[in-house]
C-alpha cells in the first residue's frame, strides 16, 4: 500500500512533498506554519486576509489604530463610502507580512500567499492589484487565488516583472468556474501553475450554494481531471476539503491528482494562529455543533461551529477600523442587518444580528470558528491531558502523518 510520500508534485523545475497547507485567513495559516510546511518540502499559505491588522499583531505597527483615528468622525454614519485603504499604507502591510516570511524561509519548499477577491475594501481592483504586486515585490513563491472567480486577477499584475516566475494557481469548485477564468485569462497567454478543487466538506467560505451536501470531491475532481486531458491542459490539480488521513489523500493521488491541500488537522498546532481555548473548542466538538450557514456578508455559505460568539452578536460596524468587505460603493451586508435591527429596537444597548456576521471584526478576535466538516474528529488526533484538555500538536507531526501514514490510520502524538 502506497502513503503520500510515494508521490512526488511537480511545479516547473522543483520537485515538492505532494501537501499543500490551505491559507486560512486573519492569521491562522501564520508564518510559522507556513515555514515549517515549506522546510518539510511541502508548500504553505500564508493568507493576506486583513493584513494591516496581521502586521500591527505581528511587528506592533499602528495601520488599523491609525485608519480608525482618520475615519472616526463617520463611525455613527450609516454610509461608509467614505472610508478608504491608503494603498500606500496596504502595500508597506503586505511588504512586511510576506518579506518576513521569505526571509526566514529554510527547506526546499515553497510559500505562498492566499488572495481573497470578496475582500473589496471598498476599492476591489485597485487593493487587490496592490496586495498581489507588493507579494511579488516581496518575493513570494506563488498565489492562490481564492475566494471569488478572479476573472481579471491576472491582467492585474501582467505588466509586474514576476508575472512569469511566480507560481500562480486559482482555487474553484466547478469545471465551469475553471472554464470561465481560462477564458477569461487567456489573453494574458498565462495558463495558472496549478488549480485547487475545493469540495463542499472544506472549512470557511464554500464555492456552493446551500445544496453543498449533493456534490462530492471526488466526482467533481474527476470531470475537472478528464476535461483537462481531452483539452490537453497538463496543469496539477489539487484537491481539498474533507482530506483528513494520508490514506485520503492517496486516493486522490492515484486518481491523478498532483497533490492535496490540507487545513483542518493544522488549527490545532502549535503553529496554527487560534489561541488555545479555541482550538480545545475544535477538538471538543461534536458532528451536530459543525452547521453550514449564510452568515457571511461576502455572500457565500460559510461553515463553521455553531456555538461561536460571533453567530447573533450585534456589534456595532466597525468599518473605520476595519472595512475589508466594503464593496465598490461602501456597503455590507452585515451593516444593512444591523441597522435594520437597530431601527426595529430603538433605545436597546444591545441588539441581536442573527443573519449576517460582521466577519471583519469577529474574524479578527477569533470569535468567527470557522471550520472543515471534519472537525469533530480532531479529538482523534491527539491525546487526551490529565485535567480533561487536549494536546495541541505540531505542524511536523501532523505534516509527516499526512506524509507516510497507511490504512486510514492516524498516528497520535508521543
Amino acid at each position: 500500500m502506497k502513503c503520500v510520500d510515494d508521490f512526488r508534485l511537480r511545479l516547473g523545475k522543483q520537485e515538492l512533498v505532494p501537501i499543500m497547507v490551505g491559507g486560512m485567513g486573519v492569521d491562522i495559516s501564520t508564518v510559522a506554519l507556513s515555514l515549517e510546511a515549506a522546510r518539510l518540502g511541502g508548500i504553505g499559505h500564508i493568507s493576506d486576509a486583513m493584513v494591516p491588522t496581521v502586521t500591527d499583531r505581528r511587528f506592533n505597527t499602528k495601520f488599523v489604530k491609525d485608519k480608525l483615528k482618520q475615519y472616526k468622525f463617520n463611525v455613527e454614519n450609516a454610509d461608509k463610502s467614505v472610508v478608504k485603504f491608503d494603498l500606500d499604507i496596504l502595500a508597506e502591510a503586505t511588504k512586511m507580512h510576506v518579506g518576513s516570511a521569505m526571509d526566514a524561509k529554510k527547506g526546499d519548499g515553497l510559500i505562498f500567499i492566499n488572495c481573497m477577491e470578496k475582500l473589496t475594501m471598498n476599492a476591489p481592483k485597485e487593493t487587490l492589484r496592490v496586495r498581489m504586486q507588493t507579494a511579488m515585490d516581496a518575493g513570494i513563491d506563488g498565489i492562490t487565488l481564492a475566494a471569488g472567480l478572479h476573472l481579471g486577477s491576472f491582467a492585474l499584475i501582467e505588466d509586474h516583472p514576476r508575472f512569469r516566475d511566480v507560481k500562480l494557481g486559482i482555487i474553484v469548485s466547478s469545471l465551469r468556474a475553471l472554464q470561465l477564468f481560462l477564458k477569461k485569462s487567456a489573453r494574458t497567454g498565462r495558463l495558472p501553475d496549478y488549480v485547487v478543487v475545493e469540495g463542499p466538506l472544506a472549512g470557511g467560505h464554500l464555492g456552493f450554494g446551500m445544496d453543498w451536501a449533493q456534490y462530492d470531491l471526488a466526482t467533481i475532481v474527476a470531470e475537472i481531471h478528464a476535461w483537462m486531458q481531452a483539452e490537453q491542459l497538463d496543469i496539477p490539480l489539487i484537491p481539498a476539503g474533507g482530506i483528513f488521513t494520508g490514506s485520503d489523500a492517496v486516493g486522490f493521488l492515484e486518481n491523478g491528482a498532483s497533490a492535496v491541500q490540507v487545513a483542518t488537522r493544522f488549527t490545532v498546532t502549535s503553529e496554527c494562529g487560534l489561541p488555545e481555548k479555541v482550538q480545545q473548542e475544535y477538538f471538543k466538538a461534536t458532528e451536530d455543533d459543525i452547521e453550514v450557514n449564510q452568515l457571511s456578508p461576502t455572500g457565500y455559505p460559510m461553515r463553521m461551529i455553531k456555538s461561536c460568539p460571533a453567530i447573533g452578536d450585534g456589534i456595532r460596524p466597525n468599518c473605520e477600523a476595519y472595512g475589508y468587505l466594503l464593496d465598490a460603493n461602501g456597503s455590507c451586508a452585515y451593516i444593512q442587518a444591523y441597522n435594520r435591527e437597530v431601527a426595529a429596537h430603538p433605545g436597546e444597548r444591545r441588539i441581536k444580528v442573527m443573519d449576517k456576521t460582521c466577519l471583519c471584526t469577529h474574524m479578527r478576535n477569533f470569535d468567527c470558528w470557522t471550520c472543515g466538516q471534519y472537525t469533530y474528529r480532531l479529538k482523534d488526533t491527539t491525546r487526551r491531558n490529565e485535567d480533561g484538555s487536549y494536546q495541541i500538536l505540531s505542524a511536523e507531526h501532523v505534516f509527516k502523518d499526512y506524509q507516510f501514514s497507511k490504512d486510514g490510520k492516524v498516528a497520535l502524538p508521543d
